[in-house]
């Protein structure tokens, strides 16, 4: 019987170091920036369990180069769906850079990003010590029937419901907004620290007036 397999989900991944030490030293202002806004939080938690958040980077112009390389994958992404981009343009619709507790504890539950088409992570710091992104089943149907899969299987098969990439400083990762995703819990045991987007695709018309 020939095998059909449909609605398959995307994710891509590269390794992009070039951008890590200049990005590093960027978003460092805006990490103690974070900090200081989190200062009553970290005084009463030790700095353990919480996520510093930037404000956002989309008219930094240090940055310029990291988002004009992501806006350019991201359209192909999407053309590599099918769709036509030769009508759309895709514009961010938010960037920032986080960073996990120096103490550990550090994580993100499960989430997607409404009305998103494009969403992804640069990493700038992070080891085999620290937390890393999970990826889950995003076909609503299949998690309602889900079953246990064979025990001695090993790798990723059309029955396996949560993917994780363990990323170097310089991993590049980008995914459909839909696609549901965490951090696991961070242990504090090196810096964590990453850039996080979402990208939209807009009508090329409608793009001209924004």
């Amino acid at each position: 019987m020939f095998i059909n397999e449909y609605f398959k989900t995307p994710i891509w991944s590269e390794e992009k170091p070039e951008f890590v030490k200049s990005l590093n030293k960027a978003s460092d202002k805006y990490i103690k920036e974070a900090r200081k806004r989190d200062k009553k939080n970290i005084r009463i938690n030790k700095d353990f369990g919480t996520t510093h958040h930037s404000t956002p980077l989309t008219k930094d112009n240090d940055f310029i180069d990291l988002r004009n390389y992501i806006g350019q994958k991201s359209w192909e992404f999407l053309d590599h769906h099918g769709y036509d981009m030769k009508q759309y343009q895709t514009m961010f619709s938010e960037m920032w850079v986080q960073e996990f507790s120096k103490k550990g504890g550090g994580h993100h539950s499960a989430h997607i990003h409404w009305n998103q088409h494009v969403s992804g992570f640069y990493f700038l710091k992070c080891s085999e010590k620290t937390s890393y992104p999970i990826f889950h089943e995003p076909r609503t149907g299949a998690r309602c029937t889900k079953l246990k899969m064979k025990p001695e299987l090993k790798g990723i098969f059309l029955g396996t419901e949560l993917v994780h990439f363990r990323p170097k400083p310089g991993t590049l990762i980008i995914f459909p907004g839909y696609m549901e995703h965490e951090y696991a819990v961070d242990h504090g045991k090196a810096p964590f620290r990453f850039i996080h987007w979402n990208i939209t695709a807009i009508p090329k018309e409608m793009a001209k007036n924004v």
